[in-house]
């Protein structure tokens, strides 16, 4: 009988203490046999006979332990603990540099900015002698600001590599640049790549929204002639008639070559619901990475920038671009923008640097100007296609990880661009003795006026 009973107490015994162990730890085993001082339930009784007593569902796994037997139970949880305390480093670290970064950008923008304003200042009667190589000189400065900005992300670790046609055999003449629009981090990266294309930073034009003219560089935008558009129905036909009047006035007298503007006039997050929808409506393809551009600014600046010809010849009314011998606008660069994941890259990441490294995609695609229509219908049509051929290289990039070859090649081409972390550090030591030397001088005169 009871070498009957022992296997089958043994067998029960053993599954309630694997149970218990499971859920109890090490004490379950230590309180059944009473030699475990630290556990809280008291040994299982006996029923008489010898018989064990089974224990209640509800009591099961309810032993505890003093942290004396921590090492025998819970490696798991002390593992767990040293995660989360790597994790907690991580973070702390993440956010102590996000603080120093934003400390130097806040530190980057008070001496670069005020100088910038100080040096054109001081330069004014240079513009009224020499209208040319005052506006050489501010170019030289713009550049050097937005290399300051792209410097932010190129020290983060946000790089750039570029597909399909080298922009650079165009960077002499004019042009006009379509970009995609995910995010503020755009502006950021064409800034970075665009660094080492020569001349073209310091002598373009931007087209962006009116609220960044309320930022810290929308002093530096203004005085370097870029416009401002106001988004919505009510002002749209205002705003075109103002650019036109805008680009009139600036793009030539102060030298300009490249024009960047974003076709879609907004983000993709808050217009593509917007833009699908109107596609719906009106048997147009159905985008998710881009949404349908608009004519109006685009337009505009063809009708006003494209020189018009006769017979060979630019036309009578535009003197003016035949005496300065401008050919006028001569290629549409198409650009494209790709994030990995589709996960684009915002003004604060760039700024605090917290994103891991990421590289950034961009797809360059040249149009000669005698290619783009000039009836609004025709250009209307033209400028979809565009569109639409951005959204089948951005499908296909986020599912390859890679545009695909242009026409006539058989394996796509990328180039990593760089930018010189010497040259960086030289412009951001001459900001900050700028900045310091524009200080004492206004000490000075403030000093001997009060």
């Amino acid at each position: 009988m009871e070498g009957g009973r022992g296997p089958a107490a043994g067998e029960g015994g053993g599954g309630r203490r694997e149970e218990g162990g499971r859920r109890g730890g090490c004490c379950r085993r230590r309180a059944e046999l009473g030699s475990c001082p630290a556990a809280s339930v008291p040994p299982q009784r006996r029923w008489p006979g010898g018989q064990e007593r089974p224990v209640p569902r509800a009591q099961r796994g309810a032993f505890t332990c003093s942290p004396l037997c921590l090492p025998l139970q819970d490696g798991p949880a002390v593992k767990r603990m040293a995660v989360t305390f790597q994790q907690a480093q991580r973070v702390g670290c993440t956010l102590l540099k996000a603080l120093l970064r934003f400390a130097f950008m806040v530190a980057n923008n008070l001496v670069a900015i005020p100088s910038y304003v100080l040096y054109l200042i001081v330069l004014q009667p240079l513009r009224v002698l020499d209208s040319k190589l005052f506006w050489y000189i501010e170019g030289v400065l713009f550049k050097w600001l937005l290399a300051m900005v792209a410097s932010w992300g190129w020290w983060a670790g946000y790089t750039v590599v570029e597909w399909g046609d080298d922009v650079k055999a165009v960077s002499e003449d004019e042009a006009m640049v379509l970009v995609n629009h995910q995010a503020t981090g755009d502006v950021c990266t064409l800034m970075m790549c665009l660094q080492d294309k020569g001349t073209v930073v310091r002598q373009m034009m931007w087209l962006m929204d009116h609220i960044f003219k309320y930022t810290n560089f929308g002093i530096v935008s203004l005085i370097h002639g870029d416009f401002f558009i106001r988004q919505g129905k009510a002002h749209r036909d205002q705003q075109l008639v103002l650019l036109q009047e805008h680009l009139e006035k600036y793009y030539r007298s102060r030298n300009r070559k490249w024009i960047v503007l974003f076709p879609e006039g907004g983000f993709l997050r808050k217009r593509r619901e917007t833009s699908q929808a109107f596609a719906k409506k009106n048997n147009l393809p159905f985008l998710k990475h881009v949404t349908l551009p608009r004519l109006g600014a685009t337009q505009v600046i063809l009708k006003t920038l494209v020189a018009p010809q006769e017979n060979g010849t630019p036309a009578g009314r535009d003197a003016v671009i035949k005496e300065s011998k401008s050919k006028g606008l001569q290629w549409v660069i198409d650009t494209t923008i790709a994030y990995p994941k589709g996960e684009p890259i915002d003004i604060q990441t760039w700024i605090l640097g917290y994103r891991q490294p990421t590289v950034t995609h961009v797809h360059y695609r040249i149009f000669p100007i005698k290619d783009v229509p000039a009836e609004p219908e025709a250009l209307t049509h033209w400028l979809y296609q565009r569109f639409i051929e951005k959204e089948d290289l951005l499908t296909h990039f986020y599912e390859t990880g890679a545009f695909p070859p242009l026409q006539g090649q058989t394996k796509a081409v990328s180039r990593a661009m760089t930018l010189s972390n010497l040259w960086l550090v030289g412009i951001q030591s001459l900001a900050f003795l700028s900045g310091g030397m524009w200080y004492c001088i206004l000490q000075y005169f403030y000093h001997c006026l009060f």
